[in-house]
């Protein structure tokens, strides 16, 4: 579509601060919003809301742009025109706005109904009045309809306004379009190559020198291949981290194979539904709970292995025993102990929670206890804090008496343990003991008195018989808690420095002096201050009988026991009579 008008066409604006935008809208001269501002009538548009930029011709018609480089002016129509003052020339294909029944048409503009030769004759009316600008001739279907002007090639601009043509910058507005040194021209540019040692960088589009440019590529090339590198090495440690976890799920899987086989055939050959009452941790589990087996979590350390604090999912907080002794032997003492305590339940016994079967050696999880051992308490440093009375060693005597006549009588089968010390016998938080550590402990077939096994034990707490001859029977395990005896009236190590320098043995040393002196001399100044004559006396005897060594004059641990109770019975009722009185 096309305006034309025969109306007088002014070449310069006939008023000054003429406004130029309506809301969004550029208005370039020859157009104007004001009177004065615009070549001509036609040419002068209606802003009627700057803020919703409202820009409107004479009739109504809504413009949407105006291009004056290309002679363009977009108008939004609502029906067709009408008005006979001007027509429109259809440039192209409307875009429909569907839901209001609105087009967008471009309508091309002449100045005036001239030809550019008819113009050029008259320049005072000429429109085209910036330098570098050139007039153009506008046709329609119907015929010739006037001339426009147009910026130069190499200018942009305004060529509607004295010096409105600038010059464009094709070196900084094409980058890299020379190949090589790009020098602008007024209306034009043109091209050079790179000069010597010198080449074009096409990632900086400059000419660079050769060295500055074989370093580039150098280093691109460097880089390149260092970040394959990288990512094969990277590639390759995680294949190598997969393949170490594979080996490491494999290992558990054949570990847990074997030990579980060993395991099931203790069970089996002691207990039918023992099986039932193991549960069965995952090493995840147990990596969690000590959190990666961290070294603040160790409760203890022996020669065969540690104990570590842990926490399960549940918030349960156990004692998970380990072992450092990769050996048959060391493994089977793992899997005996997890058989035996399956079978076993008695307050005076640690509870076994379960056990791990995925490492060589199998993890044993226990109940807390967080009062130590007996043997950590009576032998502490004398600046130590928590002692114990002569009340609690009478107490705990007597529960570890109990729990060993539970397993040597009581138990579904009988057990026994073949290390009885006061390490072993260990206080909860209410000092109620607790006899652990059944590795070395031994299920004794029915009918049979003693077995005849491999020594096992600590020096100091061994029968002389079975270290001798290797036969084990329940009277062993009496032995060895005499000297436990010995150590609650003495409060001296089983193996002890004497006051000459020398290494002796508890046992040996308390057989000599209780024939040479009399017991109130030997015993521990604690005990003889809490502890009556007569207890002294009981106890003293108890731990001589148990310390025979012909193991026939030895008492059982039931009549151990019986012994430790009634002394114990006679002291808390002493209590309650002078509470009484």
């Amino acid at each position: 579509m096309y305006l034309q008008n025969t109306a007088r066409y002014h070449p310069v604006q006939q008023k000054a601060n003429c406004s130029r935008r309506c809301g969004n809208i550029s208005v370039p001269f020859p157009f104007g919003l004001e009177e004065g501002c615009a070549t001509r009538k036609l040419f002068q548009l209606n802003c009627t809301n700057v803020t919703s930029s409202t820009l409107q011709f004479d009739r109504g018609h809504l413009v949407t742009d105006i291009d004056f480089a290309e002679g363009l002016v977009g108008i939004k129509l609502a029906s067709y025109f009408e008005d006979q003052g001007f027509s429109m020339y259809r440039s192209g294909e409307p875009y429909l706005y569907a839901s209001f029944g609105e087009a967008v048409v471009s309508v091309h503009w002449a100045a005036a109904n001239l030809t550019c030769q008819e113009a050029q004759k008259n320049h005072s009316r000429y429109a085209c009045v910036s330098a570098n600008s050139t007039c153009l001739g506008v046709d329609s279907t119907d015929g010739y309809v006037g001339y426009r002007c147009k910026c130069m090639d190499g200018f942009h601009g305004n060529p509607y306004v004295a010096n409105g043509c600038e010059d464009v910058d094709e070196c900084k507005k094409t980058p890299g379009i020379c190949k090589g040194i790009c020098h602008n021209n007024i209306g034009s540019y043109h091209c050079m190559e790179c000069p010597d040692k010198t080449e074009y960088d096409v990632i900086t589009m400059q000419c660079v020198s050769r060295k500055k440019q074989n370093l580039l590529i150098g280093i691109v090339i460097g880089l390149s291949v260092g970040f394959t590198v990288l990512l094969f090495v990277l590639g390759g440690m995680l294949l190598l981290r997969r393949w170490k976890r594979d080996i490491q799920i494999q290992l558990r899987r054949n570990y847990f194979r074997k030990n579980q086989g060993l395991l099931l055939e203790q069970l089996i050959s002691s207990d039918k539904n023992a099986s039932d009452k193991t549960k069965i941790f995952s090493l995840e589990e147990l990596e969690k709970a000590t959190n990666n087996f961290d070294p603040t979590r160790i409760l203890g350390c022996g020669g065969h292995g540690m104990v570590y604090k842990g926490i399960l999912s549940d918030q349960r907080v156990v004692a998970i025993k380990t072992s450092k002794i990769i050996k048959q032997d060391e493994i089977d003492n793992f899997i005996n102990e997890v058989a035996i305590l399956s079978q076993i339940n008695h307050c005076n016994i640690v509870r076994l929670f379960g056990c791990c079967l995925e490492t060589e050696v199998p993890l044993l999880v226990y109940d807390f206890i967080p009062n130590g051992s007996l043997f950590g308490i009576l032998h502490a440093d004398a600046s130590s804090s928590f002692q114990l009375s002569w009340d609690d060693c009478l107490r705990i005597a007597t529960e570890a008496a109990g729990a060993l006549c539970y397993l040597h009588s009581t138990a579904s089968v009988s057990v026994f343990h073949r290390n009885v010390k006061s390490a072993n016998i260990l206080l909860d938080a209410n000092c109620i003991a607790k006899v652990s550590d059944f590795g070395a402990s031994r299920l004794v077939p029915i009918n049979e008195t003693h077995v005849v096994i491999n020594v096992q034990g600590t020096f100091g707490y061994l029968n002389p018989e079975y270290y001798h001859t290797g036969q084990l029977n329940e009277k062993s395990d009496v032995y060895s808690f005499g000297v436990v005896l010995i150590e609650l009236l003495l409060r001296k190590e089983p193996i002890f420095t004497s006051e000459t320098g020398l290494k002796q043995n508890l046992s040996n040393y308390f057989l000599w002096e209780k024939k040479v002196k009399l017991i109130r001399d030997i015993v521990a100044d604690q005990v003889l201050e809490e502890a009556t004559e007569e207890e002294i006396n009981t106890v003293a005897s108890l731990a001589e009988d148990c310390l025979s060594l012909r193991r026939d004059e030895r008492p059982t641990m039931k009549q151990v026991e019986l012994a430790l109770q009634f002394l114990l019975n006679k002291r808390l009722n002493s209590y309650r009579t002078v509470q009484a009185n």
